[in-house]
């Protein structure tokens, strides 16, 4: 059974950092897709970042050069690191395990969730 647990979200000033962690049991990380997606209030759900199985980073244009994905295979936990953060990234933050990294399509395994608020 895979499981994904975020950690790591919180309030925060606009310009401010945060980095968040997701631990995933029951998948080999360093063998599959993972990536995070955000949802703001009444928006959908949106692809933020992602890392192949061979290392390929993709990030989404609203973040790129702020965000940085990363994964520690020794742990089995995917992180992301949100640099310059502004009021529109306020959302709840999803771990996703498998996310097919052509289409932005997320995965069926999913973590609880984060809440990362910006303050202006």
């Amino acid at each position: 059974q895979v499981q994904l647990v975020e950690s790591g979200g919180g309030l925060v000033q606009a310009g401010g950092s945060l980095r968040l962690s997701c631990a995933v049991s029951g998948r080999t990380i360093s063998t599959y897709n993972m990536g995070w997606f955000r949802q703001a209030p009444g928006k959908e759900r949106e692809f933020v970042a992602g890392i192949e199985w061979d290392g390929r980073l993709y990030y989404a244009d609203s973040v790129k050069g702020r965000f940085t994905i990363s994964r520690d295979n020794a742990k089995n936990t995917v992180s992301l690191q949100m640099n310059s953060l502004k009021p529109e990234d306020t959302a709840i933050y999803y771990c996703n395990s498998a996310p097919e990294m052509s289409t932005m399509t997320p995965g069926i395994h999913w973590g609880q969730g984060t809440q990362v608020t910006v303050s202006s």
